[in-house]
């Protein structure tokens, strides 16, 4: 399924009134949530998830990022024991769901595999970001309402 099925798929969903579809193929989970602003304009909200998902580090190692990299040693070393969550698409990083809603995970917050942490949003849809990890937000990487790359660091987990 490519990019202009995806945008043919949500559009066919926001004009159809459904507020939830969920799509599973082969390589690839959609689910197509929908809902309709103060302006009466549909807003539709895309989780991607792909089926293969990364493995959890061995040993509770991680492979340092350019963040870490760039830190002193003891702190690198510290941040070793972590899990780093980085952003699977390029957009802007949301901390809130809406910006009169609380945030989604605050540093000291204990989550468990699935709990959304994030939203990015990438052409005028918004992407819930999941952890794929349990364990306790450390850190928080990223301003928000601030842009992402691909691969960015967002969140350092602590998994024990």
């Amino acid at each position: 399924m490519d990019l202009k099925d995806i945008q043919n798929l949500i559009k066919f969903v926001a004009k159809s009134g459904a507020t939830e579809v969920k799509l599973e193929m082969d390589d690839v989970k959609i689910t197509i949530k929908t809902t309709v602003e103060k302006d009466g304009e549909p807003t539709a909200y895309v989780q991607h998830i792909p089926v293969q998902t990364a493995m959890p580090p061995q040993m509770g190692t991680v492979a340092p990022t350019a963040t870490e990299t760039t830190s002193t040693p003891t702190s690198s070393e510290d941040n070793s024991k972590y899990i780093t969550i980085k952003s699977p698409i390029i957009g802007t990083f949301y901390r809130k769901p809406a910006p009169d809603k609380p945030t989604f995970v605050e540093v000291g917050a204990t989550v468990a595999k699935g709990d959304v942490l994030c939203v990015i949003e990438a052409m005028k849809l918004f992407n819930e970001i999941e952890s794929e990890f349990s364990g306790k937000i450390v850190k928080v990487l990223v301003d928000d309402a601030t842009p992402v790359e691909f691969d960015q660091p967002l969140f350092l987990i602590d998994p024990s």
